[in-house]
């Protein structure tokens, strides 16, 4: 019966990882599409039937979207604008989500609550009056307008009260004994512990951040302004599409997406495992 049993469970593990690498194969398909459509020119890439790898390598497509259009500009704002906006959020949303966790203040699941309603209001319920508050501020076609709009997340709070809940109280017991104010105990105890689930809480913004498309496309009028989801769609006029420069342009933009979820991966796996976990 237990070898039996054993077989069982080897087959259904045989089969589970079949499935998951055919659909790790084929979540693949769209970005080698954009590669391989990368390194061709528009008469290659329309020719009846498609070939996958191309037979002449055009490089050129690399070359001209720094010249075409300020790629280089579109790329820096997107970085600054990026990189800001993730440290100021989760700077926030951690002060937000330790309040809510670890404080004894009066109503606080009642007030939680309504922060969680955030998650449930879509945006574009709120943008007609987020744009009318920012534009009497005078700060519409600025990125201090686009980066004021971005500093709070409803789920960023749920995600660090979650793992804050899951530390043992004692520690923060124990910090006051030794004369520790909350600012010390959040600073020095709480955020060092806290490693795996605030860079979760980073990937996940920065990689928002990045592939925003609505807000700047409001908020951002001039050109110098503009972000790098705006810049690709230079490549797109009223009757033609250049799709070589275009996917050219949208794997230079995937490598920096790429390269933090790389830097942050062990971070991310441990913060997703243990997020919501009591000790």
């Amino acid at each position: 019966m237990h070898i039996a049993k054993s077989k069982t469970d080897k087959l259904a593990y045989y089969l589970l990882l079949i499935v998951l690498i055919a659909f790790s194969i084929a979540t693949l398909f769209p970005f080698l599409w954009m590669i391989s459509t990368s390194l061709r020119t528009d008469v290659d890439l329309f020719k009846n039937p498609m070939n996958w790898i191309p037979k002449t390598l055009y490089l050129d497509n690399y070359k001209e979207v720094w010249t075409i259009i300020p790629f280089a500009k579109y790329f820096l704002n997107t970085i600054m604008l990026s990189a800001v906006i993730t440290v100021l959020q989760v700077m926030i949303c951690s002060m937000a989500a330790y309040a809510f966790a670890k404080l004894k203040v009066p109503f606080k699941n009642t007030v939680f609550i309504l922060f969680m309603a955030n998650l449930m209001m879509p945006w574009h319920s709120i943008m007609v009056p987020q744009f009318s508050v920012i534009s009497s501020l005078g700060l519409y076609n600025t990125h201090s307008g686009y980066i004021l709009i971005q500093l709070f997340s409803g789920f960023g709070v749920f995600l660090m009260r979650q793992f804050f809940m899951s530390l043992p109280h004692e520690l923060s017991e124990a910090a006051r004994v030794d004369g520790f104010n909350e600012w010390k105990i959040f600073w020095r105890i709480i955020m060092p512990l806290s490693a795996a689930s605030l860079s979760t809480f980073a990937i996940f913004t920065f990689t928002f951040m990045w592939n925003d498309y609505l807000a700047p496309m409001i908020y951002l009028n001039d050109d110098a302004l503009k972000t790098l989801q705006l810049g690709l769609k230079a490549f797109q006029t009223e009757h033609t599409m250049d799709y070589g420069l275009l996917m050219a342009g949208t794997v230079l933009a995937t490598v920096p997406m790429v390269i933090v979820f790389l830097i942050g991966e062990r971070f991310f796996i441990q913060g997703i495992a243990t997020t919501g976990m009591k000790n």
